[in-house]
């Protein structure tokens, strides 16, 4: 399938599927977002204890939408604020996964959502969280 590659969490493989322009339905399940933060043409990224450097973002708690998910990440990983645009989806499914665990902790079929984030505030760095810098 084009779009399609398979990676391998904590010794389990699962599908990641690209969906550009993916337009959301309310059955569908998301457990995380991730903002491409700009502020003056740069991308702001974080270090995250453990991980390295990624984008700010994180997961979805519940009874959360994926916009107040964002913001709550953005402020807690990079202590910013800014207005953000839906750029597009990726389908994490455990179909394939042979470890997949029903009841566990992520649903079988669920996506990750992606935004661009034009930064409006920046606060001080507080390191209260899971990144260091």
């Amino acid at each position: 399938m084009e779009n399609q590659t398979y990676v391998i969490w904590d010794g389990q493989t699962v599908s990641l599927i690209w969906q550009p322009y993916k337009q959301l339905h309310a059955s569908d399940v998301v457990t995380s977002v991730h903002g491409y933060c700009f502020l003056a043409e740069k991308l702001v990224l974080v270090q995250v204890k453990g991980r390295g450097f990624n984008v700010p973002g994180g997961h979805v708690e519940k009874g959360e939408e994926p916009e107040q998910a964002l913001r709550r990440g953005i402020y807690e990983e990079a202590y910013i604020e800014g207005d953000f645009t839906y750029i597009d989806a990726i389908r994490v499914d455990h179909s394939e996964n042979e470890k997949f665990m029903e009841n566990g902790k992520y649903p079988k079929i669920a996506y990750q959502l992606f935004y661009r984030v034009d930064i409006t505030k920046c606060f001080p760095f507080l390191s209260q969280h899971e990144t260091t810098e």
